[in-house]
């Protein structure tokens, strides 16, 4: 049996323990509150661009883009993996990495055949482990990311399936629910073939919406301005999104963490009172027995 010096040490410990979890529940609810708010706020400008970008790719007559052309034969495809820098919530980064594994196996018969975009740590330390072939990576990205942090990669990743490095792409990532909940989720990124296709994780598949609009110069001008553009929206939203789900999952990480160490604290606490009363009755019994023999 431990003595009642190592149960009290455990005890303080487990409650400096508790004391960590707890601020980072309550780091992680406020970050939580920031990223679903920028994430919201984004979101009715993707519905906006993506209703343009339909109503003039699919009301042109005759107007041809690389993004808006499927490839007769898919020998190359991309996945662009938003993770975590760091772990401590719960599945948010095995579970996304999990089911992307998982669909790449399934897919694919060889690392010729696939390429990975990679945002976080996490998943650049997953892929590197196994050896799977990682054409880019973005590691530290803020917890409230800005526009311009994933610019370079978009541009470079439609760069690529122009010059037909591969010939389409994927973002995975998890699609923020609610603050005990996410998605993992896979949106296909180019080519922009199916636009009904294109909607939210959760939302119900309509018609794509039809808006006329007056413009000029020509269509193929403006999309050559606007699809690159869209790419990188999508991808923006993504990660806001991502990171949404990441606070979520940390914030309940670190509450059942914290209630796990209110229970063993109560656990040591009787345990330790157990012990010390056991401690007190023997030294009585000492004591008895002593006066009885002098006696």
């Amino acid at each position: 049996m431990a003595s009642l010096k190592d149960i009290k040490t455990r005890i303080g410990s487990t409650k400096k323990t508790k004391q960590i979890t707890k601020a980072m529940e309550m780091v992680s609810a406020a970050k939580l509150n920031k990223a679903q708010g920028k994430a919201e706020a984004f979101q009715p400008y993707i519905e906006k661009i993506r209703e343009v970008v339909v109503s003039i790719a699919s009301g042109s007559d005759g107007v041809s883009h690389p993004m808006l052309e499927a490839r007769d034969e898919i020998k190359k495809t991309a996945y662009i993996v938003i993770t975590a820098d760091k772990g401590l919530c719960g599945a948010y980064n095995s579970g996304l990495l999990r089911e992307t594994l998982k669909l790449i196996n399934k897919r694919h018969s060889s690392p010729d055949e696939y390429g990975i975009i990679v945002m976080g740590k996490v998943g650049r330390d997953f892929f590197k482990k196994r050896n799977m072939p990682i054409f880019q990576e973005i590691i530290g990205v803020a917890d409230q990311p800005e526009y311009s942090d994933i610019k370079n990669i978009a541009s470079t990743t439609v760069q690529m399936f122009e010059d037909g490095l591969f010939d389409e792409v994927y973002v995975h990532f998890n699609h923020f629910i609610s603050a005990m909940s996410f998605q993992v989720t896979e949106t296909k990124l180019l080519p922009l073939t199916d636009f009904d296709e294109l909607v939210e994780p959760g939302e119900a598949k309509e018609a794509a919406p039809k808006s006329d609009y007056i413009y000029e110069p020509d269509a193929e001008t403006i999309l050559n301005q606007l699809l690159p553009h869209y790419a990188e929206t999508l991808i923006f939203g993504a990660l806001l999104d991502g990171k949404a789900s990441e606070f979520g999952a940390r914030m309940s990480a670190m509450r059942s963490a914290t209630d796990n160490a209110d229970n063993m604290i109560g656990e040591l606490t009787l345990k330790y009172n157990r012990a010390r009363q056991a401690a007190i009755t023997q030294e009585i019994n000492e004591i008895v027995s002593g006066a009885s023999a002098q006696n």
